[in-house]
This record gives C-alpha cells, structure tokens and sequence, in this order.
C-alpha cells in the first residue's frame, strides 16, 4: 500500500471538504478549490480527517493513490494557509510593476513585457525588483511563477535576469579571465 496515500489527510477547524459523486471540493478562508476523482479511488470522512481508498492493487491505481492524497493535501493547506513563491529581478534597469490585472516587466527588451495575472494569484512588487506570488491553488502559483521567470532566466555570466529568492547562480568565468594562463607556443 502507498505510504503516502495511507496517510489520512487532516482537516483545519475553518476548512469544509464535501464530496458530491466524483467531485471533491475544499473550501476555506483563503478560496474554494475543486478536484475530480477517478473511478479507482474513493474519500471516506472522519473525524477531523479525509482519508483516500482504492478499489484494487494495480500499478496504476496505487500510484493514483498515493498522487490524489496529496492533492487533497495541497488543497487543504491552500485554502487555509496559502502557497507563495518569491521571485527577484537581477540586473541594471530591470523592474517590474503591478498595473491593474496585469504584471509590467522591464527585462532589457525594446519592449516592456505585459504578463496577465490570473483569477486567484494576489501580485506584489517591493522595490520594483521582489515579485511576490500568493494564492491557493498549487500548481497555479508554481506554473505562474516558472512562466515569468522564463520570460528572461538568469544567464551564468553576469547573473542577470529573473530568478527564485534564495537560487543560486553559478557564475562561469568569462572569456578574459581564460586568456590570462597564456596560450601554446
């Protein structure tokens, strides 16, 4: 059996989990999220805990298992606690603003960057260079921030450019700094 899918799923006091057929829905202080289970699986609900059953033993379904469980994990701490992501902008002139529903990026292009933020991620800028992502849904906060880092990743030389608070860069060393050993004569 899945050691993770065994596990039961632990419900906070604010948040309520309902199952409705194959629709799983999670609603808390911080939003409503929705989940569709596949037909191999099942919710039993307890006291203060959600628990995940499978029909059978296949590969398949015990990697659904262990998957789902999680997923209702995410949800849960999503709508009570809320997932971020922190992203800093390295290099001269470049900036960022929030401008309505959209995020405006100077990134060195001839042309500032318009990215949308979409329904359920909360944007803010500090300073014009600390974008910071909030919201409920997991995998949405994630992908929204791996999108506007890709916009211009951090290139080995200088450092420069979007890249998640705490990474590392490691910097290459540039042509000059070879040259200086000398050369075959």
């Amino acid at each position: 059996m899945s050691r993770i899918g065994r596990k039961p799923v632990v419900i906070p006091d604010k948040v309520k989990v309902e199952c409705k057929g194959d629709r799983l829905s999670v609603n808390g202080p911080l939003g409503k999220l929705d989940l569709t289970l596949p037909a191999l699986l099942s919710v039993e609900f307890g006291d203060k805990v959600v628990s995940v059953k499978r029909a059978n033993d296949e590969h398949q379904t015990r990697a659904l298992h262990g998957l789902y469980r999680a997923l209702i994990n995410n949800m849960v701490v999503g709508v009570s606690h809320g997932y971020s992501k922190i992203l800093d902008i390295v290099g001269v002139g470049y900036k960022s603003e929030v401008k309505g529903k959209n995020l405006e990026l100077n990134l060195g292009f001839s042309h500032k960057i318009v990215f949308p933020i979409p329904e359920g991620i909360k944007v803010t800028v500090d300073k014009q260079v600390r974008i910071t992502l909030n919201g409920a849904d997991k995998q949405m906060v994630g992908e929204m921030a791996a999108r506007i880092r890709k916009l211009r990743k951090p290139e080995p030389y200088k450092g420069k450019g979007i890249r998640y608070a705490g990474e590392v860069v490691k910097k290459k060393l540039g042509k000059a700094a070879t040259a200086v050993g000398g050369g075959a004569k």
